[in-house]
């Protein structure tokens, strides 16, 4: 017999809990650790849709890398996403920024689908060498046609032979990657992030906060069938946003 608790076991040694950072809610959402598991589903985000497909299979657990509930709640109505496990009785167990982080986590597999590998990391944040010296136009062609993804840029200006990468939001890291590397990829940032980024020389790529972690949850898929092969593990059908 495998609970949730076993899994919540097995990621907390992969990518443990307590190493979540400030204002994140990762750990179990919804449910109960003693619920027995034959069958789950991972997902980027547990939304209405997700948890749909998740009924529809038959699933007791969703593992989503977004929290459902980031803040205290006050109430829970009927499309809430937190009711809606509750009411089909599936727990639900979220893996953030300690995923983000650990090692094989977003930002490592954010490198390898962009064909880098990290040399230095600090919690979210990666650096890695580019095999050869490139420019902001072909290293944001390089993100574009990598990632199947539309892409925004500033040139910094300069050669680019040391790139700094962080998944999803990762405007408060532009800092980290200022004098130690040239340009900086990440999936969104605020638009005065981009203006400090041109001003200090830097190259910044942003490809959207979706496509640059959904990549992680086919590699969590691998992880858990690895070591849960009794379990069915299905990954959820999702969409980012859309672009006319």
């Amino acid at each position: 017999m495998t609970t949730v608790r076993n899994i919540y076991d097995y990621l907390d040694q992969r990518a443990p809990f307590s190493t979540q950072m400030e204002g994140d809610n990762s750990g179990l959402q919804v449910g109960d650790f003693s619920q027995e598991i034959s069958r789950a589903m991972l997902c980027l985000d547990c939304t209405p849709e997700v948890i749909s497909q998740a009924t529809q299979l038959n699933c007791e657990l969703i593992i989503a890398h977004h929290p459902v509930m980031f803040h205290a709640r006050r109430e829970l109505i009927s499309h809430d996403p937190a009711w809606l496990l509750a009411r089909h009785g599936i727990s639900c167990i979220a893996a953030h920024t300690p995923l983000d982080a650990c090692t094989g986590g977003v930002s490592d597999t954010l490198a390898h689908a962009l064909g880098l590998e990290p040399i230095p990391s600090s919690e979210l944040f990666r650096l890695c060498d580019l095999p050869a010296e490139t420019t902001a136009i072909e290293l944001a062609a390089l993100v574009k046609s990598q990632l199947n993804v539309p892409v925004q840029f500033c040139d910094g200006g300069q050669p680019i032979h040391t790139v700094a990468l962080c998944g999803g939001s990762g405007g408060g890291f532009l800092g980290e990657a200022l004098g130690h590397a040239q340009a900086y990829i990440t999936g969104e940032v605020k638009h005065s992030d981009f203006l400090l980024a041109k001003q200090h020389g830097i190259t910044m790529v942003t490809a959207g906060h979706f496509a640059t972690e959904v990549l992680i949850v086919p590699v969590l898929a691998t992880w858990l069938r690895e070591h849960f092969p009794q379990i069915k593990w299905h990954i959820a059908q999702e969409q980012g946003p859309f672009y006319a």
